[in-house]
């Protein structure tokens, strides 16, 4: 018998492979920016992983809602996605995802969506507990994507998939309410003409006999009124007469039925919480997406969209507006459209073709106010905003003829001062008087990068110009031998042996053949 502590977990192969994911720099594309040019809100095109991993620096903490849908593993092979995921590569792309979308959520408030089918459903409800924590599990919502029943279905109609929900903090996270809808206002009416507005009766008995509990009570026609045995008035004899000076009881239109509260509309919660079982009607369905898709691409439609309706009902829940809102599965770009239009700061990751074809041309006609969609129209949305538009910087180091790593040609100096603060955990903050101060860690610890070659005066220059504690981190390509260990307060290192094993260089795919399932694939699948 053994005294290794186990725990309950999900296992697959290659679930202890470990990814050493290099943090990359995001470059702007300012020819496909668009807007206002002061925005905050990203297009990132490139991927996901990658983008993630290359905004974990600057976001970590700050997304108070994820919505993510990934490829349901259905074996469905679509045009845009290869959905045919053995499980164990499913699970392989979803977790480490998960981990860094964890550290970027708010840690109080902060929650995560996931759509999902029954395929990998159950999977991915064991995995997060894995990674955000089983106690942080919220719940499920089942929505309702097509509102008939397809009777061409194999065995049953399926006419549902999932949105798991996990927070950050289940202690401290809180979810907006929902609007009140018409059906339960028109519950409430005012037969008395009450000046207070209209309202709806409730009981005033309860089951349970109470000592003090049952006593007589006068109607305004003397009628006395009691309540049964075995049961008791809820509110005290003293409290129910002021409530029945006050008019807050009613005895119907005759005035000798038996008295009820009335619980005025001006008085209820306004709003209501939202509960798991989202229709079709509420939030919209499949064939709803696909014919926003045609106004959107009537010559190139998405396969697996999600009506609009849908994720406005998850920001409404999750979000306030200015909140940031990150989706890094953006497909044709509803999360970020709807976003933008909700007024909140969004970023959108595509790894796709779709990223230029799809979700920037949208994201424009949402910036020009002129996207033709209903919920547009619903929201009075007239256009304003703007966005950038990012790639990521391609790996800092390659493999020369020989075999060896060097620098990247395509980085300049900023570029890879900015990619070696990233890589030592500092924040790329150009110092505008003192060259050598290309980032901070702290108010006092700097990084200084350059290609050049450090000799001891040079060192001993800017060590002169450095303050009391001060401390300085140099990335250089080569340097002279007094310069090691020259001050107490300044290290040298050289690039790029520095960072290397730190990471995985010169991989730009962690995608596991999700992107463009080929007609062989498609058909394959199909024949499965």
């Amino acid at each position: 018998m053994t005294n290794k502590k186990q725990k309950l977990e999900l296992t697959w192969i290659g679930k202890d492979e470990e990814l050493k994911l290099e943090p990359r720099i995001l470059i702007e594309d300012p020819d496909k920016s668009y807007g206002d040019k002061s925005a905050e809100n990203m297009l990132i095109h490139g991927d996901n992983l990658l983008a993630l991993k290359a905004l974990e620096q600057d976001f970590a903490g700050r997304i108070k809602c994820i919505y993510i849908d990934p490829p349901y593993n259905t074996g469905s092979a679509f045009e845009h996605y290869d959905d045919n995921l053995e499980h164990s590569t499913w699970l392989s792309l979803i977790r480490p995802r998960l981990e860094i979308l964890k550290n970027l959520l708010h840690p109080t408030q902060g929650s995560i969506w996931i759509s999902i089918d029954d395929d990998e459903s159950h999977y991915l409800k064991v995995l997060c507990d894995e990674v955000f924590g089983r106690k942080n599990y919220v719940s499920t919502m089942v929505w309702q994507k097509i509102h008939s029943i397809k009777n061409d279905a194999r065995h049953i109609s399926v006419n549902h998939d999932y949105i798991l929900l996990y927070a950050s903090n289940i202690e401290t996270v809180s979810f907006n309410l929902l609007d009140r809808t018409s059906e339960m206002d028109e519950r409430y009416r005012n037969p008395d003409n009450d000046p207070r507005g209209p309202w709806q009766s409730g009981d005033l008995v309860a089951n349970e006999e109470r000592s003090n509990g049952r006593f007589d009570i006068l109607g305004p026609t003397g009628k006395i009124f009691n309540v049964p045995a075995g049961k008791h008035w809820v509110y005290s004899q003293e409290n129910l007469k002021q409530l029945i000076a006050e008019n807050k009881i009613w005895f119907g239109v005759n005035r000798d039925s038996f008295p009820r509260k009335k619980r005025f509309l001006s008085e209820v919660q306004q709003g209501r919480k939202s509960d798991t079982w989202w229709t079709s009607d509420e939030v919209g369905h499949n064939q709803e997406a696909k014919r926003e898709m045609k106004v959107l691409f009537p010559e190139d439609v998405f396969d697996t969209p999600k009506p609009e309706r849908l994720i406005k009902r998850i920001l409404d829940l999750a979000t306030k507006p200015g909140d940031w809102v990150l989706d890094s599965f953006l497909g044709s770009g509803t999360t970020s459209a709807v976003a933008h239009k909700t007024g909140r700061k969004h970023i959108g990751i595509e790894f796709g073709d779709h990223a230029d074809t799809h979700c920037l041309p949208r994201l424009k006609k949402v910036v020009d106010g002129n996207d033709g969609l209903a919920l547009s129209e619903a929201l009075g949305w007239k256009g304003g905003g703007g966005f950038k538009f990012y790639n990521l910087a391609p790996s800092l180091l390659r493999k020369d003829t020989f075999g060896n790593f060097v620098i990247d040609e395509n980085y300049n100096a900023n570029m890879l001062a900015a990619a070696m603060c990233k890589h030592e955990g500092f924040k790329f903050y150009p110092d505008e008087t003192l060259c050598w101060k290309h980032g901070k860690s702290t108010e006092a610890d700097f990084i200084f990068v350059t290609t050049g070659f450090i000799t001891a005066e040079q060192l001993d220059k800017v060590h002169s110009e450095m303050k009391a504690g001060e401390s300085l981190l140099i990335c250089v390509k080569s340097f002279a031998p007094e310069c090691e260990n020259r001050f107490a307060n300044i290290t040298v290192k050289k690039i790029p042996q520095m960072i290397l094993g730190k990471c995985e260089f010169a991989k730009d795919n962690y995608d596991l053949n999700i992107i463009k399932a080929t007609e062989a694939e498609a058909e394959e699948s199909n024949e499965a």
